[in-house]
């Protein structure tokens, strides 16, 4: 099969969807990542990905631009000659999922990894997000959801019998405590065994929290140390926040095992997530969080069991759940157990990807039960017949006999 993950650029392919990527390449199927080129996409090819670029997508909405970049999607798809689209990202989900069918794509799949509208945003945002979504989905043959509470939003236009919540996950064979990567960061950091280092994880920008992160770190900073891991992203004109001087930045880095490891307390203020893989990563590899109480944070763990959950954009309730983690060092230990157990059960990122190719074979079988019967079937995208051999050997139900050509 030739199957393709699209994104608006390369660093979801690289942080976000390797695993993914992995699995369909061990599934002996060609596989491409389709997104804007970037310094990631070395990180991409090493999978075995073939990757295409998109000169003119970007991650901001831009109406000529993004028009450029429909029409260049819809010439790459046609040009590639796929058997599967698999959709991502808010802004790549909509125009991949018409452009797939524009291009006679047969099998079109999309995973929502997060609304970008919120319940309290705006009614004209709300609006946009949630018709532009309703408009997309009618033109894919599957959606794919990471926590319910997107499902649920959505679910008045879902067609029956084609949408699912299958959750996230992440590398949990990587992600694991890694005690000399521990005390090498510490180290590196100057940060004693006996002093506590607290952390958050992601792109610079306000969304993700950064003016809460800043005042709970200027007001507990002479308690613990505080870093913020992650590249710095000028799409946010808002990322000039006060009180920042009381972080210490570490940009971007490749060790994330061992930077989890070192850290006493993971923190994720972050004001809007699809399903935090961050937060995954963190609790695999056994410390202590405190998140905002959000979709895409909830589906992480269980209030006091697992984690700490506060507001969202407050600050002082921040700070004060930081606080207890930092005076209280069996709460730290326990919820730190608690996330690692809880990783391990729910947080495959193997078997997420493994149920995408379940998927691609189910859509596939139910276009030869339609062909069988002498009918096209419904949202038929392209007149040629599939194999589905090799996606049936992946896992799928009644998919195993091979009936194709190309």
């Amino acid at each position: 099969m030739r199957v393709a993950h699209l994104t608006t650029v390369d660093m979801s392919l690289a942080l976000l969807l390797p695993t993914e990527l992995e699995v369909d390449v061990e599934a002996g199927h060609d596989v491409f990542g389709i997104s804007a080129p970037g310094r990631y996409v070395p990180r991409v090819t090493a999978l075995g990905v073939t990757h295409v670029p998109l000169t003119d997508l970007t991650r901001a909405w831009d109406v000529r631009r993004d028009a450029r970049a429909f029409r260049e999607l819809v010439r790459t798809l046609r040009a590639l000659d796929l058997d599967v689209l698999h959709t991502h990202n808010p802004k790549t989900g909509v125009m991949g999922r018409i452009a797939g069918r524009l291009a006679g794509i047969p099998v079109v799949v999309n995973t929502c990894h997060g609304l970008w509208a919120r319940p309290e945003d705006r009614l004209r945002k709300r609006a946009f997000v949630y018709g532009a979504e309703a408009l997309a989905i009618r033109f894919s043959d599957y959606e794919l959801f990471q926590n319910e509470a997107d499902h649920h939003t959505m679910r008045r236009f879902l067609r029956h019998g084609r949408h699912e919540v299958v959750g996230n996950g992440v590398d949990l064979d990587r992600f694991t405590f890694d005690p000399e990567g521990r005390r090498r960061v510490r180290a590196e950091l100057g940060v004693a065994d006996d002093e506590l280092l607290v952390g958050t994880i992601g792109r610079r920008v306000r969304e993700k929290g950064l003016a809460e992160y800043a005042a709970a770190a200027t007001e507990l900073g002479d308690r613990a140390t505080f870093v913020w891991v992650g590249p710095e992203d000028t799409t946010d004109a808002d990322a000039a926040v006060p009180l920042q001087e009381s972080i210490r930045f570490l940009g971007e880095r490749t060790d994330m095992p061992a930077i989890y490891s070192a850290l006493d307390v993971f923190v994720l203020a972050s004001h809007r997530e699809g399903f935090s893989r961050a937060s995954m990563e963190a609790a695999a590899c056994g410390t202590a969080m405190v998140l905002t109480d959000i979709r895409g944070c909830r589906e992480i763990g269980t209030h006091e069991k697992h984690l700490l959950l506060t507001p969202t954009e407050d600050a002082k309730a921040l700070t004060y759940a930081v606080s207890r983690l930092l005076d209280d060092t069996h709460l730290r230990d326990r919820l730190a157990r608690a996330a690692t157990g809880r990783a391990r059960e729910a947080f495959d990122q193997r078997a997420v990807a493994r149920r995408s190719l379940e998927t691609y074979a189910s859509v596939l079988a139910s276009r030869r039960r339609f062909r069988r019967r002498g009918s096209a079937g419904p949202d038929e995208g392209s007149g040629r017949t599939l194999g589905v051999a090799r996606l049936g050997a992946a896992g799928a139900p009644g998919t195993a006999t091979k009936d194709s050509h190309r």
